[in-house]
């Protein structure tokens, strides 16, 4: 057990630390204070202090202009820290630390992953080089963010010659009160990524108090088995007159510590709020109690998707893999993505997860297309679409490595085979970026044509991806699936490579069906019934059309059979009403679960459109509809507006998350750009000006950046002025624009009283528009006191107060 530190911020604050200042400078100007801050955490009981560097990296210090002076200002900090620790703690260690960017990477935002991660190795390079103990990324919010700094931390300590002994690299990531990151990610989910991308711990920070940690620690220690690191905040601010608390005295701080030990974190600490006396009585707590003990986790395989993840294996219920985004025999997928259309991609990705795909394989071979940044787009794009997990199906390990950068989370790819080449330049990808690898038993030589021969390939591939680091839990086994037609026992002695998987290795397996029949008659017929013996053999995740209605109900009853779908609920859901004896040809989808835009009313099919996020698609069917003469008025409220409704309401459900939601709102603004096209002069979609800003001190934007994009989406001009405003700007602001309503927002609790400061502007100049405030930092209760005419949680409550305090709603 390991007690961290608390708050930086707080202290700087309490040592002189002005509005607006860049506390990181601080390093340099006042390296005396830094220094007795950790001087006097080390005094209250920390065994790790936190370098101040949460915000020094480029793309943070370019907003007070020094860019340039990364190395200088994160050596600087060191050296405060090794202060301090010689003169009251030698023991103790150092923790170098790495907060947010402050932008999310494309497609959510417009910063490439390779910029986050040139910021983050920078600064990664500086901090280990000046001699810290830990590279803590904390306050994370968005895995792309995650993979980036991870990447960049892991690449410095390689090129410095440093093993993880040397520095362990701490993950943290922050988490919402549902339990989820802003961006969707659940514990579980960010846990599995980044022990497989090469985590020393994991951990939270931030976002909330220790009471409601608890239960997130539980649930990394049910997935990982990785150090757990837990610092929350001292409970959530408040505003007394016009200073902010934080309520949680150091008492009640400490109260909580026996609960988050048990739950499984080995390292304590605290966040925003906490001084030297929580951590005094954090170590008192912790000292006095004895954690229970924690149970193992046992190895198991997964992928995770931004926002979700699919284990698989011999004791989990098999799963399927989609088959259908591959354009090979499949002459007008291969067309349109040639041609730049995606549309048939999306909408076959969407089909198969309503029909019940865990996880999409993801194929863009076409002949003559730059399949690199192809599969880039796919993934992005498919990424935000959907939330099952996805499998990277390239031999172009080029194009495998763009989709593995582009993907939130940990993927699949399909395939690795025997051959040196192949082994040389594919295990180590799957290493870097923290996939699970599928295995082909295919050699140089003659393909294997017995059990035994592609168990002995299979072990090769095993060995070599020992070799490079991978572990059991990343590789799964195909028993190679060939056509009936090459030999009367090809499909005997794939079942038989099925059974001597299991036994030899134990592995999840994974094959495609379709290949057993090829040139016979009646394929799905074959195929479902293959599937059933391959699955009663050991097979754990076939990849299949689940759109095939006979292939799918071989799968469910299989699955039933082998005693994974207790009193058969699964199967009687699905079948329980069809008609005995009456062949089903495809799986019935319903309406909730999957849309069609074949409807004979021109605006539910544009509603669609919006709500799957069909960027193209809506186009079109905008045009068609305005050229059938529909009022653009009647679009924008009974089909636009409609689908947000739609969407918002999903969202608020935890149905949808943010990427979802930023997709469908860029279709939206399709459609409104469509009509201003079309009908130039049309007022049906010229909605009211909208100022957001942050308030005067505050450097932080991500959330009001969401809010902008969002109203600009739903058709409102939106003037943005960005960060750090003076209340003066923001109401000359107003009067120049006409304003209807102000969007005000504060992420720091140092910057709160600037809300209530901006709104009294606001209102003292005799305007009239509307005030409505945000922030990580304010409450409902806060925008009351101040003010304000509403409080928004997050972007989509923000459009609906607009709609709805402009009558649009």
């Amino acid at each position: 057990m390991y007690i961290f530190d608390g708050a930086m911020g707080t202290m700087l604050q309490q040592s002189g630390l002005e509005e607006g200042q860049c506390p990181e400078l601080f390093n340099i100007e006042h390296p005396e204070i830094v220094t007795s801050i950790h001087a006097a955490y080390l005094q209250h009981g920390s065994d790790i202090v936190t370098t101040n560097t949460f915000g020094a990296c480029s793309l943070k210090l370019a907003d007070y202009g020094l860019a340039q002076r990364v190395k200088e200002i994160n050596t600087a900090a060191v050296i405060a820290a090794k202060q301090a620790i010689m003169e009251v703690k030698p023991n103790a260690k150092i923790a170098g630390s790495m907060g947010p960017t402050g932008q999310f990477i494309e497609p959510l935002g417009q910063i490439s992953f390779d910029a986050v991660y040139d910021t983050y190795y920078e600064q990664a390079l500086a901090l280990i080089e000046a001699g810290v103990d830990f590279i803590i990324i904390e306050t994370i919010i968005d895995v792309q963010e995650m993979r980036a700094a991870l990447l960049a931390a892991r690449d410095a300590r390689k090129r410095l010659n440093k093993s993880k002994n040397d520095v362990g690299i701490i993950c943290q990531f922050s988490f919402s009160e549902d339990g989820r990151t802003i961006t969707g990610t659940p514990p579980e989910a960010a846990a599995i990524m980044v022990e497989a991308m090469g985590a020393d711990v994991v951990g939270i920070n931030c976002s909330l108090g220790p009471e409601q940690l608890i239960p997130l620690v539980a649930r990394l220690a049910a997935v990982t088995n990785l150090p757990i690191s837990a610092q929350p905040n001292a409970g959530m601010p408040m505003l007394v007159g016009t200073e902010t608390v934080f309520p949680l005295s150091p008492r009640e701080m400490g109260s909580f510590v026996p609960a988050l030990l048990d739950a499984g974190a080995t390292f304590v600490g605290a966040c925003c709020g906490s001084t030297p006396a929580h951590i005094a009585e954090i170590t008192k707590a912790a000292q006095h109690h004895t954690p229970k003990e924690r149970v193992e986790v046992a190895p198991f395989t997964a992928f995770t998707s931004r926002t979700r993840f699919v284990k698989v294996g011999h004791t989990e219920k098999p799963i399927i893999i989609g088959e259908r985004i591959n354009p090979t025999g499949r002459k007008v997928l291969a067309k349109e993505i040639k041609a730049g259309s995606f549309a048939m991609v999306k909408r076959d990705a969407l089909a198969q997860v309503a029909a019940g795909a865990d996880v999409l394989d993801v194929n863009m071979g076409v002949p003559d297309i730059d399949v690199v940044a192809v599969m880039k787009r796919a993934i992005m794009e498919l990424s935000m679409l959907v939330d099952v997990p996805l499998s990277i199906d390239t031999l172009d390990p080029d194009a495998m490595e763009s989709g593995l950068k582009a993907y939130p989370g940990r993927p699949l790819i399909n395939s690795v085979n025997a051959e040196p080449e192949q082994l040389e330049r594919v295990l180590p990808l799957a290493k870097r970026y923290g996939a699970a690898v599928l295995c082909l038993p295919l050699g140089k030589g003659d393909l294997p044509a017995t059990a035994e021969e592609r168990v002995a390939l299979a072990k090769e591939i095993v060995l070599a991806a020992y070799a490079v680091g991978l572990r059991s839990e990343d590789l799964l086994l195909d028993p190679l699936v060939l056509t009936l037609a090459s030999g009367q026992d090809s499909a005997v002695q794939t079942l038989r490579t099925l059974a001597m998987y299991k036994e030899t290795f134990g592995f999840p397996t994974v094959m495609g069906l379709s290949n057993v029949s090829f040139g016979l008659p009646q394929r799905p017929y074959l195929n479902s019934q293959f599937l059933t013996m391959a699955l009663s053999h050991g097979l754990t995740a076939p990849i299949l059309n689940p759109l095939n209605g006979m292939v799918k109900k071989a799968f469910i009853a299989g699955r039933t059979l082998l005693g994974f779908d207790p009193a058969a609920a699964e199967f009687i859901a699905d079948y329980g009403q069809e008609e005995e004896g009456v062949p089903t040809g495809t799986v019935s989808v319903t309406k909730e679960s999957t849309v069609t835009f074949d409807s004979v009313d021109p605006l539910e099919n544009i509603q669609h459109a919006v709500e799957q996020g069909e960027k193209e698609l809506v186009i079109q069917l905008v045009e068609q509809a305005l050229a059938q003469g529909i009022d653009p008025l009647k679009i924008t409220k009974q089909a636009l507006s409609e689908a947000m409704n739609v969407v918002g309401d999903k969202f608020g459900s935890g149905k949808l998350f943010l990427p979802q939601v930023m997709l469908a709102a860029e279709a939206m603004q399709g459609a409104f750009q469509t009509i201003k096209r079309v009908l130039p002069e049309s007022d049906g979609v010229t909605r009211d000006t909208v100022i957001v800003a942050t308030v005067k001190g505050d450097i932080h934007d991500l959330g009001k950046n969401i809010v902008a994009a969002l109203l600009e989406n739903n058709g409102y001009r939106v003037v943005d002025l960005g960060k750090d405003v003076d209340p003066t700007d923001i109401v000359a602001a107003v009067e120049r624009e006409n304003a209807s309503v102000v969007g005000i927002c504060s992420l720091m609790t140092t910057t709160m009283p600037m809300i209530d400061v901006t709104i009294q502007a606001i209102r003292d100049a005799g305007l009239s528009s509307k005030v409505i405030v945000g922030g990580a930092v304010l409450t409902q209760e806060y925008a009351d006191k101040a003010g304000a005419d509403s409080y928004a949680k997050d972007g989509i409550s923000a459009v609906n107060i607009v709609k709805h305090l402009l009558g649009d709603a």
